[in-house]
């Protein structure tokens, strides 16, 4: 794993594509992927988690896959919720093609997949779902959720995955500590060394 996932907005290794089949939504897909993203090759341990422990998202409205990569967050809210618009967030180009790709060859047309700073900002979201890019380093990734999280509609859910290991009871601290105070986090779910944290906005 290297930092151009997570940095680059624009990887440098060649672009290979490749096909696999993969689980989302009960559904068996193939998928197109490539190199230079995150889990290029595999749904990773973490998003497994994650959607295997949360409850359905929202039918409608706007929802946000905040660091989409290839995609399996972002196309799994669209097929689970077609009524609503899937935000698929990502600052790699590569991976917002990948999903641009996906989605219309699931025949999803409820997914915008862009980086961060086309979503309008008069835009909230009735859920956030995300297995945050930890790697980035405490004030990247403190930065990204202080912008996203405040932007949950009230009485809506955020649901982030993280591994223990890499300081989910230190972040689940650090969002209690910072964010708006109409926000409350509790710890879901723990599996397989995983932590989903629960960013609820009365």
């Amino acid at each position: 794993m290297t930092s151009e996932y997570y940095f680059s907005a624009k990887p440098e290794s060649e672009l290979k594509l490749r096909r696999f089949s993969v689980i989302l939504a009960s559904r068996e897909v193939e998928l197109t992927t490539a190199g230079g993203i995150f889990s290029p090759e595999r749904i990773d341990a973490g998003t497994r988690v994650l959607l295997a422990s949360i409850p359905k998202p929202p039918p409608g409205g706007n929802l946000l896959d905040l660091g989409c990569g290839w995609g399996p967050i972002a196309l799994t809210l669209a097929l689970e919720s077609p009524n609503a618009t899937v935000w698929a967030v990502d600052v790699n180009e590569r991976a917002l093609d990948l999903v641009r790709r996906n989605a219309a060859e699931l025949g999803l047309t409820n997914v915008i997949a862009c980086p961060p700073d086309a979503v309008p900002a008069d835009i909230s979201f009735m859920t956030i779902w995300s297995n945050p890019p930890i790697r980035v380093g405490k004030n990247e990734l403190h930065g990204l959720l202080e912008r996203w999280l405040p932007r949950l509609e009230a009485g809506a859910e955020a649901w982030l995955v993280v591994q223990r290991n890499l300081g989910s009871d230190s972040l689940h601290r650090w969002l209690e500590g910072s964010l708006p105070g109409d926000c409350s986090v509790t710890r879901a779910s723990t599996s397989k060394g995983y932590r989903v944290l629960r960013v609820r906005r009365r």
